[in-house]
């Protein structure tokens, strides 16, 4: 008998939550720990723990059966989630932008005519965003100038530029600005990308019944360390895009011309919230052949980002896309030069070569998602995408990584998680390393080496009985008669 497969349902669950109990300690003591700037190296250190147990607690998951599964992940996702509201904003200053932005608008100026440091709206200042005196020593504290001469600082990290966020994360930031009690901080939004990332998995364990795929890949999100410590404690934006585009997928991925076209309104939104999830384009259109069936999911789309921007555009004096220019040319994507940027790319190419190559490798990896992939899984494509992405342009914040935890909760391939442990380690650790691109390139590259080999390995050729084809995918779990068992 399997020993993955003989354990009572009561044991299996039992063994479930006792994983679980030292994920949850250890991301909480992560979060109350606070070591980001005088600690870096400890602070990762206290990463790879929770990812440690986050993979024993997936192999824990394995012995559950079917039946017990939804309500262990909904479960776990609950206490691993409640963790990121145990501290402060710990390892990024981007939520208390999105507070300023949300107060900026409800005295009913576009957020992106003004700086935070400007003048003008000194009034909105509220003293847990703009210090003074001796409140100001902190390391992710920021000067601001000050006509009175007294010292005064900010939390909002370059207050002297415009905001970079799309249309739809500027009316959620101004939602919960408006839903907001007095004096609640940071907090509101906090709660907000709590319940916002529990509806992902909600939209994951939903999709995956649906489809009648295995519901323990929901875990792949829901149990994740990024998610507390990115989503909800960081408070990122990015986790509303991660909804949007999963929720976006599943309905693209019916045959149905209406529901593809509510998908494409949804990717659409995605990208209206943090652009990035335009990456999932090529995958939305995995295996399209006809021109309308594309036009369903691609018009759509465009005419939400067009639509949402359009009441910013009316209210706004200046720009409505900000200091999007200027983060371009200051993380290095416009210099292959400067930076980390494109980092495995030019250990092997010259630095003028590396942006050309980077786009004419995804254009390839895209073309063939959208000739050879499978319309029923668009999330598949997305994933390949979106992984290769990364890889080839190795940024250095890690919560860009929480949609393609999503895509990787959707598919299966594990091997991929890799990419989102390496931009945490970039990121964390870059301060420790003076912002090395060897740091990024061992990250990123182990990273490469692990879904290259598990790749080829799930490619391997089958046992001689089965005449040399090649075995199908192994997502990590096989289905027999109804049930789920461990693969191989």
């Amino acid at each position: 008998m399997n020993p993955l497969t003989a354990a009572s349902p009561r044991t299996a669950l039992v063994t479930g939550v006792l994983t679980l109990a030292p994920l949850t300690t250890v991301l909480a003591l992560t979060i109350r720990y606070g070591g980001h700037f005088s600690d870096p190296v400890g602070t990762f250190g206290r990463y790879v723990v929770c990812w440690a147990l986050f993979t024993v607690a997936l192999l824990a998951l394995r012995r559950v059966p079917r039946r017990g599964v939804s309500w262990l992940i909904v479960a776990g996702a609950v206490a691993v989630t409640v963790t990121g509201l145990l501290g402060p904003p710990r390892t990024s200053t981007d939520s208390y932008r999105y507070a300023w932005d949300g107060r900026v608008q409800s005295s009913g100026l576009s957020p992106y005519d003004h700086t935070p440091q400007d003048p003008a709206l000194a009034p909105l200042r509220d003293s847990w965003l703009f210090p003074a005196g001796a409140a100001c020593g902190g390391p992710d504290l920021v000067p601001v100038p000050s006509a009175a001469g007294a010292r005064h600082c900010t939390r909002i990290n370059r207050p002297a530029v415009h905001t970079i966020y799309p249309p739809v994360a500027e009316a959620y930031f101004l939602a919960v600005d408006r839903l907001s009690p007095a004096g609640a901080r940071h907090k509101p939004l906090q709660i907000g990308a709590a319940l916002i990332s529990l509806g992902v998995t909600g939209a994951l364990l939903l999709i995956l019944r649906r489809r009648g795929d295995d519901l323990r890949r929901a875990a792949y999100w829901a149990w994740c360390p990024a998610v507390p410590l990115e989503a909800v404690n960081n408070a990122h934006i990015d986790v509303l895009g991660v909804l949007l585009a999963v929720a976006g997928l599943g309905l693209v991925a019916s045959r149905a011309l209406t529901r593809r076209a509510a998908g494409g309104v949804l990717v659409g939104a995605a990208i209206a919230t943090k652009l990035m999830p335009a990456v999932v384009l090529p995958g939305a259109l995995s295996g399209v052949r006809r021109v309308r069936d594309a036009a369903a999911v691609l018009l759509p789309a465009a005419a939400f980002v067009a639509l949402a921007y359009l009441p910013y555009v009316l209210l706004s004096h200046g720009s409505v896309f900000g200091y999007l220019g200027g983060y371009v040319e200051e993380e290095g994507y416009d210099d292959p030069s400067a930076g980390s940027r494109y980092s495995l790319l030019r250990l092997v190419l010259p630095d003028t070569w590396a942006l050309p190559v980077l786009v004419a490798v995804i254009a390839a990896v895209a073309l063939y998602v959208m000739r050879r992939g499978d319309p029923r899984r668009p999330w598949s494509g997305a994933l390949l995408v979106t992984g290769w992405s990364f890889v080839l342009l190795t940024p250095g914040y890690s919560w860009y990584a929480l949609l393609l935890i999503a895509l990787v909760a959707l598919d299966g391939r594990w091997e991929w998680l890799g990419i989102a442990l390496a931009g945490a380690a970039v990121y964390v650790l870059g301060p420790a390393f003076g912002y090395q691109p060897a740091l990024t390139n061992l990250a990123y590259g182990a990273a490469a080496v692990l879904v290259l080999v598990l790749s080829l390995l799930r490619r391997r050729p089958s046992s001689p009985g089965t005449g040399g084809a090649a075995s199908p995918p192994s997502h990590g779990f096989t289905h027999t008669r109804g049930e789920v068992h461990p693969a191989g």
